[in-house]
């Protein structure tokens, strides 16, 4: 059995806690977004309104954090040549939290964005941005921004799993797992979604939610299946290692268990392992560790204090 058929089989099997957003997103046309976005980031960062206006589409939309809207990309050009004008040398850093295609010419990003002043204060916002593929190139047809809210308790205990949002893949000749982990509002939860190819044809998805619980005081996820089986799991840290306690009830109504393993190695690479592994009270072979990498590498997260 190949390396990723072997996830697959954790997955089908015991519902272990790697989690799909929908759809296997093209990945020229993710690249193409992508560059998009630092495009627009270079623009920002040299004042120039009117290359930051040409990235919307013509009748593009954008809602500042203030609550303010333009319509248009003159109306929006003139919006960005009067806050270039009251504030200088600002720059602006960008992390896309996930792209994703609901149609093949239409794109929705969401993210998080970080506008440093002169004097090195920093104000952060989040948004949720629309793209429409014309004459080949990837235009917003809205943004919606807002300030980054407080997170709320939970997010102290979770914060030590932030390393893992983002877009990862594993994959061979025969099957893709790509999975993606965000966070929902507050920074409360941390989702996560995986969709499985095997030989170009999805196989299976699942969604998992990652939380604190504050009576067992311990992060805890839960975890269901496009086959119908549903599981939870229990989660300790151990030096770079995450040893999620898991227990599932599958589609055929057998219950299994097992111990899964999450090791960080870098900011775009981890490890799963998969041991203690029981179905039906039948005792089934451990999975041997296998490598997981981010989709898009970056060079540094804050998740760097999890090694």
């Amino acid at each position: 059995m190949t390396r990723t058929l072997v996830i697959v089989a954790i997955l089908v099997a015991i519902l272990s806690p790697v989690a799909s957003y929908g759809q296997q997103k093209p990945a020229p046309e993710e690249a193409a977004v992508r560059q998009a976005v630092q495009s627009f980031v270079d623009a920002f960062n040299n004042g120039d309104a009117t290359a930051v206006a040409s990235h919307w589409s013509d009748d593009g939309r954008y809602v500042a954090p203030t609550g303010d809207s333009f319509k248009g990309r003159k109306e929006i050009e003139e919006a960005f040549k009067a806050f270039f004008a009251r504030n200088k040398g600002l720059q602006i850093k960008v992390s896309s939290s996930s792209i994703r295609f609901p149609s093949p010419n239409r794109a929705v990003e969401t993210g998080k964005a970080t506008v440093t002043r002169p004097d090195q204060t920093s104000e952060e916002t989040q948004y949720v941005a629309a793209y429409v593929k014309k004459g080949g190139a990837w235009k917003l047809t809205s943004v919606e921004e807002e300030e980054s809210p407080v997170p709320l308790p939970g997010y102290e205990h979770l914060k030590e799993l932030e390393w893992l949002i983002g877009e990862w893949i594993d994959k061979d000749e025969n099957a893709t797992l790509d999975t993606v982990y965000q966070w929902t509002r507050n920074n409360s939860f941390i989702t996560g979604s995986f969709t499985i190819d095997v030989q170009g044809k999805l196989d299976l998805q699942g969604t998992q939610v990652i939380g604190w619980d504050p009576v067992t005081k311990t992060i805890r996820s839960w975890v269901f299946d496009s086959q119908g089986g549903f599981g939870q799991g229990t989660w300790s840290k151990n030096g770079n290692q995450w040893v999620v306690e898991s227990s599932s009830v599958l589609s055929t109504g057998e219950k299994a268990s097992s111990i899964n393993t999450y090791t960080y190695v870098d900011q775009n690479t981890f490890t799963f392992q998969s041991t203690g592994r029981e179905i039906g009270g039948e005792l089934v072979p451990d999975i041997e560790a296998v490598t997981v990498v981010r989709k898009q590498p970056v060079a540094s997260r804050t998740g760097k204090e999890t090694r």
